[in-house]
């Protein structure tokens, strides 16, 4: 074997459209809502996403509240930014307690 072979390669290009379709799958999976790129449980707005100019926008609330939640936002770039947002979502959403809602 030649020491010159380069086994690197390129990631594919990260498709927000397409993440934006696997973001809204998995939060239906734990069990959210989605209403107009906001996705929310039992009427209390937890997270936002939305496609812009070749990027995800992601936010999730600090805390839940039906009257101004404060938003805690991520930009997603690639797909592992996307994959990190919905686990700690979902962690979130495990800690919160029913009374919270």
């Amino acid at each position: 074997m030649s020491t010159d072979d380069d086994f690197s390669f390129a990631l594919p290009a990260f498709q927000p459209d397409e993440a934006l379709q696997r973001l809204k799958r998995e939060l239906r999976e734990a069990g959210l809502t989605e209403r107009e790129g906001r996705f929310e449980r039992r009427g209390t707005v937890l997270a936002r996403a939305a496609v812009d100019a070749g990027t995800l926008k992601l936010a999730r609330v600090r805390r839940p509240s039906r009257t101004s939640p404060e938003w805690l936002e991520k930009t997603a770039r690639q797909s592992s930014d996307v994959r990190d947002f919905v686990a700690d979502l979902k962690r979130q959403l495990a800690q919160w307690s029913d009374s919270d809602d």
